[in-house]
């Protein structure tokens, strides 16, 4: 039944409430938001859903609250917020209605679930406090900066700043789907350059994308060096060993450092060579022929050839 009403609390936001709105707006774009902590609102009825309020859990009368005693909790114990509850019954038909493709809908789901969700559960039910600096530019921390000020007298602020917070996460929401539906969709491409590169040391792409997770996914350990063209130029770039940190299987040689143009090109011996990172993890080329040839003398250092 297609809800008249999406019922949450009112008074000061948080982000599981305003994220699991962007999730219930999208797909119910005709009901009405609804802000109130009055037992008549919050209770379940067969025409609203009613999250982050309530005193209970029951998906078949869609409520979703993870406030009260004996509160649900994944598999492995980790706690619901009120998005985590929303994504996991609603997030499938959210992703089908974002044009994700159906074969991608549950890997899709899954990952948004664990890099995205969780967090914002954990955090809300205080399992997670991130500290040090950076602690204030979470996206929960953010959210709740939209709140209006404590002496704001206005008896429509908290309202208007619900609404314009929903705005600014539901442009998060959507980006980190895009993101995760673009890594499929990458996934797919590399994978074809890989059965085309054969046992080849320098993958070449039609475009830069994330390529990682495909060459890792393919066990292609051989690659070292991945080549593809941009906007005026070519880039020639190392694969990192792991997701974590910086170690490349190869670097590009430490002759090329830091030099570019004229420079880079008598280092290197290749006409068109235009640019290396002094890390030595990126470098560019202003043809594909002289990208190639970049990465084959890197390929010829890095094996002692």
């Amino acid at each position: 039944m297609i809800p008249d009403f999406l019922v949450t609390h009112s008074g000061g936001f948080h982000a599981d409430e305003l994220l699991s709105s962007v999730v219930l707006t999208r797909l119910f774009p005709q009901a009405k938001i609804k802000r109130s902590r009055a037992p008549e609102w919050i209770a379940p009825g067969p025409d609203r859903i009613v999250y982050d309020v309530g005193g209970f859990y029951d998906a078949e009368k869609r409520i979703f609250d993870h406030h009260q005693r004996g509160a649900p909790v994944r598999d492995d114990g980790q706690p619901y917020s009120s998005f985590g509850l929303i994504w996991k019954h609603y997030g499938r038909q959210y992703l089908a209605a974002s044009n994700v493709p159906e074969a991608h809908i549950a890997v899709v789901h899954a990952s948004f679930d664990a890099k995205f969700v969780l967090p914002v559960d954990l955090m809300d039910n205080g399992a997670l406090s991130p500290l040090g600096p950076l602690a204030g530019l979470m996206l929960p921390s953010l959210l709740e900066t939209l709140k209006p000020d404590f002496d704001n007298s206005d008896p429509d602020a908290e309202t208007t700043a619900f609404h314009n917070a929903l705005a600014i996460a539901r442009s998060f929401v959507e980006a980190g789907i895009a993101r995760s539906a673009a890594k499929l969709r990458a996934e797919t491409i590399v994978q074809q350059a890989i059965a085309a590169t054969g046992q080849g040391r320098v993958l070449e792409l039609p475009m830069g994308m994330p390529f990682r997770p495909a060459i890792v996914k393919a066990g292609a350990d051989h690659l070292l060096f991945v080549v593809h063209p941009r906007d005026k130029d070519w880039c020639l770039t190392t694969i990192r060993r792991s997701d974590e940190g910086f170690e490349a299987r190869a670097d590009l040689p430490a002759a090329w450092a830091g030099l570019t143009n004229g420079e880079l090109e008598a280092a290197s011996g290749i006409t068109g060579a235009s640019f290396c990172h002094n890390g030595r993890f990126v470098a560019a080329a202003k043809t594909r022929d002289a990208a190639l040839a970049m990465a084959e003398l890197a390929v010829a250092e890095a094996l002692g050839n």
